[in-house]
């Protein structure tokens, strides 16, 4: 029977948030605020606040916990298998998604490609990590076969 590995889901936290900080900060950071219309004295007048780190570690959990669960299921057993599952669920479920609204809402297609590599990226990353690094629970007696 197969568990959580609860270690690789916080690595992966952790992981993710590295990720980001180089993602919108020396990667993408000045393209982004600009196609979201950002400008550096504007975030600097208006930081961030609490509700927005609480929400982004939230965000960023939930669906770690969620991905494990799923590879738990699905019987997932190697980093490889892992990073492909991340990929297609990243592309399928919010890159596509994303793409959509952004066109919709007249965002620049840029934006969608920032944002969305951005998930596309973490979530192939996270399937590997989540992938190889696979968690063995006991077995009972009823889980045995002769």
């Amino acid at each position: 029977m197969e568990k959580i590995n609860h270690g690789a889901v916080w690595v992966s936290v952790v992981l993710l948030f590295v990720l980001g900080f180089l993602w919108y900060e020396p990667l993408f950071g000045e393209l982004w605020m600009s196609l979201v219309g950002l400008t550096l004295a504007d975030v600097e007048a208006n930081p961030p606040g609490a509700g927005v780190w609480i929400t982004n570690t939230i965000s960023t959990v939930v669906p770690l916990y969620v991905l494990a669960w799923l590879f738990g299921k699905m019987n997932v057993v190697s980093g490889i298998e892992g990073a492909g599952i991340g990929l297609l669920i990243a592309f399928s479920f919010v890159f596509l998604t994303m793409m959509t609204g952004n066109m919709f809402a007249q965002n620049p297609y840029a934006l969608t490609w920032i944002n969305g590599g951005f998930n596309m990226t973490a979530m192939t990353l996270s399937g590997f990590i989540l992938g190889v690094w696979r968690k063995k629970g006991k077995t009972s007696d009823l889980d045995q076969s002769d």
